[in-house]
């Protein structure tokens, strides 16, 4: 009988242990599987600023009068690369997305650019790029869904204390970016 308690005790404490091991294992790996996703949001994003500068020289060739919408894309871009949180990147990225959409609009007035070869095909390789982010942003925020989510519960809640894995931001858009731009040309 006494054997029994015995073995009852350290059969529960090997199933704490293993439950322990898992839980953190699996935290880890979540919180490794976010730091993969921003990696590749932190990718398409360098894309993008790679992009810009050959999109600003072709415009400026066109455009004599919109140089305070190509300064914005500049300024937006420096802002961008210079970040050092998530929501540093996530304002000066909105402003970029909302400065190209005006770059998209002035464009409008100008047939020949719009026309252009090289402006075409930097912005059907923009607008790719565009696309990729987003898938990007999607995967990142997934990710962190879901290790926020583990973190919340019980017992990952007490292991994620212990082990300093922490809650994540997401990746959001402001409520700008998701209106369309206007540009007044009457002057």
């Amino acid at each position: 009988m006494k054997n029994k308690g015995i073995l009852i005790g350290i059969g529960v404490v090997v199933l704490i242990i293993v439950i322990w091991i898992a839980t953190f294992n699996s935290l880890q790996s979540a919180d490794e599987n976010v730091d993969s996703k921003w990696a590749q949001v932190e990718n398409q994003l360098k894309r993008r600023y790679d992009l810009i500068p050959n999109l600003i020289e072709t415009v400026k060739g066109y455009t004599t009068y919109e140089s305070s919408t190509l300064e914005a894309i500049t300024a937006a871009r420096s802002a961008s690369q210079s970040a050092s949180n998530l929501s540093e990147l996530s304002d000066a990225n909105n402003q970029l997305t909302s400065s190209l959409q005006k770059l998209s609009v002035v464009v409008e007035a100008y047939p020949d650019l719009k026309a252009n070869e090289q402006y075409q095909s930097l912005m059907t390789e923009l607008a790719g790029t565009e696309n990729r982010i987003a898938v990007a942003r999607m995967d990142y925020n997934n990710a962190v869904q879901s290790l926020n989510k583990s973190i919340r519960t019980f017992p990952s809640s007490l292991i994620a204390g212990m082990s300093g894995v922490e809650k994540r931001d997401y990746f959001e858009i402001s409520q700008a970016e998701t209106e369309n731009p206007t540009v007044n040309f009457s002057k």
